[in-house]
């Protein structure tokens, strides 16, 4: 677990310095700066879509998942706890939601995350992991300097999600075969490029209702990959 745990105190020091950064930039700065940061998460999630293989999977996942997220309506739940949190935390940040969302993803689908917990899970070598941490605590600080404290509290998900990865894996390392770590990475790949086109302001897409879609294309491919 060393390797999560390095990589969780990487975004939380990589996202302090961001917020450090934050204050300094004026109004003009930030306003070409989110540009900026939404046209690195399309490129980001567009490197991740393009290697898609069994679409009607992947697809099919983006339609059920979407739904549940909907039925269960993640978005509006989600601005609760923002708004909690910020109060609790008194945090003036905006963009705290998305802020937490879009860097969750950025840290957490890549197949880079997968093999990495898998590998320190079945009692390999954490080196993966810890080269993820220095590549994360890199984009916090560019991250949070733009959403603010939203990416500093993504590190919260990101120990969950990684820790319950590594601990999965230590009990069912080959259930995460090529297959699954692909198909995580294609859907996480298509939302990044949602949460691209609402950081530049295009059109506003209900990421967060999307986000059991990642879940589904595992059930999915294990059930019919």
């Amino acid at each position: 677990m060393i390797g999560t745990l390095v990589n969780t105190a990487a975004v939380v020091g990589g996202g302090m310095i961001g917020l450090l950064l934050k204050k300094r930039m004026p109004e003009r700065v930030t306003s070409i700066y989110f540009q900026a940061i939404g046209l690195f998460t399309l490129a980001i999630g567009a490197s991740m879509a393009v290697e898609m293989k069994k679409i009607l999977i992947v697809v099919s996942s983006l339609a059920i998942g979407s739904l549940l997220g909907e039925w269960c309506d993640l978005e509006k739940r989600a601005e609760r706890m923002s708004d909690s949190l910020k109060s609790r935390f008194h945090i003036g940040s905006e963009k705290f939601s998305e802020g937490l969302v879009t860097a969750f993803l950025l840290f957490c689908v890549g197949s880079m995350t997968i093999l990495g917990t898998i590998q320190e899970g079945t009692g390999g070598s954490p080196d993966l992991l810890f080269t993820k941490s220095l590549m994360d605590f890199f984009s916090a600080i560019l991250l949070a300097s733009a959403f603010g404290m939203g990416v500093v509290f993504s590190a919260l998900p990101l120990f969950v999600f990684q820790a319950s990865i590594t601990l999965l894996a230590g009990y069912a390392g080959s259930f995460f075969n090529d297959d699954i770590i692909l198909g995580i990475t294609s859907v996480g790949g298509i939302l990044l490029i949602g949460l691209g086109i609402n950081i530049l302001g295009i059109k506003k897409l209900r990421i967060m209702n999307m986000l059991p879609s990642l879940v589904i294309i595992v059930l999915l491919i294990w059930l019919f990959g």
